[in-house]
Formats: C-alpha cells, sequence, structure tokens
C-alpha cells in the first residue's frame, strides 16, 4: 500500500492528531509515531531506517525535504536530486504510512528564517569547519520537523555521527519528548557507506571509493590495543592521511575523537585512549562526492 503524501503542515497535523488517542491493536497503550527525517532520492540505507522505524512505532512518517537552510554558498542545494515519484514508491515497499514533502515555502515563510537553533560548541568542528552554519541549519529544520509531527521516536543514520551527535543534544537540551535511534551504517557489498551522494562518483571513481573504509577498518585494528603513545597515534593518522590522498581523495578531515565528540588528548601533555571507546571520522572529497564514514572502536 503506498504511503499518504502531505504537503502542507496543517494536513498532516490533522491526519496524525487521531491516533495520538488511539489504543494499539497488539497492545495497551496508545498508538506510537515514528519519524524518519531525509533530503529523499531515497537508497538502501534510508529504507533501512524505516524498517527500524518500524520496530519502534506503529505509524511511520517520513519526510522528504532537501533543506535550504543547511546547505553553504557553492554546494549542490540547486542540483540535489529530487525524486519524489520514486521515493514514494520505494516507501511503499517498507511499508511507511505517511509522507512529508512540503515545499521552502511551507517550511519557511521567510527566508533565511528570522528565528535560529544553534548547534553550539559541538558543531565547530569536524564538519563543522569546512561547512560553517550547516549543523544550525539542521537544527533548525529538525526543530520544526519535530514540532510539526511530534514523533515519539527519531530515526537517524550514524553515518552522519556528528549530526547525530548535535540531534541528541538538540533534545536534551530543549526537552523534546522524543526518543533518537542511531541506526548502524548500511554499507554496498565492497563497505562503501551508502549515501545519495555517491551518484556523483564517475565509473572509476566509484571504484577508488571503498578504499577510505578499508583505511578506517585498519586504523581501527591498530587502535585497539593498549599503550599506544601519542607519538604512534599521531603517526598513524599521518600515515592514513597520506594512503588516502594518495589513492585520490581530497581530505577535508581524517580525526579520532572520543564517542561523545572530544578530544582523546585530555591536555597538552596527557594522552590516552585506555578503556575507552572512540570513533574514527572522515569526510573526503573523491571528484564531485564527498564522502562520509566513520568507525567506532572499541579500546581493549
Amino acid at each position: 500500500m503506498s504511503p499518504i503524501i502531505h504537503h502542507h503542515i496543517s494536513l498532516l497535523r490533522t491526519a496524525l492528531q487521531p491516533y495520538r488517542g488511539q489504543q494499539s491493536d497488539k497492545q495497551d497503550r496508545q498508538q506510537r509515531i515514528a519519524l524518519v527525517p531525509t533530503m529523499g532520492n531515497l537508497h538502501e540505507g534510508h529504507l533501512e531506517l524505516v524498517k527500524i522505524a518500524k520496530q519502534h512505532a506503529n505509524i511511520v512518517v517520513v519526510s522528504i525535504f532537501v533543506n535550504p537552510t543547511q546547505f553553504g554558498v557553492g554546494e549542490d542545494f540547486d542540483s540535489y536530486p529530487r525524486t519524489l515519484d520514486e521515493d514514494v514508491a520505494k516507501l511503499a515497499s517498507v511499508g511507511a504510512d505517511y509522507v512529508f514533502a512540503p515545499s521552502v515555502d511551507a517550511m519557511y515563510p521567510v527566508l533565511p528564517p528570522p528565528t535560529t537553533v544553534l548547534a553550539g560548541a559541538i558543531s565547530n568542528q569536524l564538519c563543522g569547519q569546512s561547512r560553517p552554519g550547516h549543523f544550525d541549519g539542521v537544527g533548525i529544520v529538525v526543530s520544526k520537523l519535530f514540532n510539526i509531527v511530534q514523533p515519539d521516536v527519531a530515526i537517524f543514520g550514524q553515518k552522519d555521527y556528528q549530526q547525530l551527535a548535535i540531534i541528541k543534544q538538540l533534545v536534551r537540551d530543549l526537552s523534546y519528548p522524543i526518543e533518537i535511534v542511531g541506526a548502524p551504517i548500511v554499507r554496498a557489498d565492497d563497505g562503501l557507506a551508502l549515501s545519495s551522494r555517491n551518484q556523483y562518483l564517475t565509473e572509476s571513481e566509484r571504484q577508488v571509493a571503498p578504499i577510505l573504509h578499508r583505511e578506517l577498518q585498519d586504523l581501527a585494528a591498530q587502535l585497539k590495543g593498549n599503550g599506544i603513545s601519542q607519538q604512534v597515534f599521531e603517526s598513524l593518522l599521518k600515515d592514513k592521511r597520506t594512503r588516502i590522498s594518495n589513492a585520490g581523495f581530497t581530505i577535508d578531515y581524517l580525526e579520532v575523537k572520543t564517542e561523545a565528540l572530544g578530544s582523546v588528548v585530555s591536555d597538552s601533555t596527557t594522552f590516552n585512549i585506555e578503556n575507552k571507546n572512540i570513533v574514527i571520522l572522515v569526510a573526503a572529497w573523491l571528484g564531485r562526492a564527498r564522502l562520509l564514514d566513520n568507525q567506532l572502536v572499541v579500546v581493549e
């Protein structure tokens, strides 16, 4: 069954309101509503988010909105693929209930919006360094979607690790009564993390792209043991940056952080990754495609 499409905020709110007072057929409790925010041009990774949403809720709403406030000058807002009909067909195959596909005018009566939702210090590193204002744009659109849909749970992919951390912070700081679920990265058979922007890769670039994940896996294996000195750590990072660059990538960043995106260097003299879970994060350009990936590491 095809999901019901709404383009207007008021109509979606009206459609969802009855579920908030209904009892679930399966359990003696109210129906739960899940939100899966997307920018469309859906792939298997997005569909996996919907499958996870259905495990957490009775009603699944998928938003499809290419959000202008999170694109910087010279980025691909105008060329970002918009494939609503194909997206709706894919969503029907995994049982989504509603699609919310608003216009820019519906979401932003005034653009740029005079009200902002600032992401704070957590946004000033990694992607935030090369995309200033990006996460503030994410913050306002996610806040609006939360207010429009009023979900009980929202599903976000872990490929955008920094974004997921910022959204968890937003929910905490603005007291949203929403459970945030991070979904594992969905990969192609050769390890490349799925992304709508992968379609920018040429055939030859697509053959090179999986190297990024393989280098992260290799670095993760080397970081798992105890007793790594700061000198060895920095040497490993330098080597990986060189290998990735030599493969044809232009690196935006390759960093190792704590799970909470803190530094693994406590101060100017103390370095310690023992007995901590850490995350390796990378963003790199390959032709027109900016590829993101990350790898969680449990330090033994």
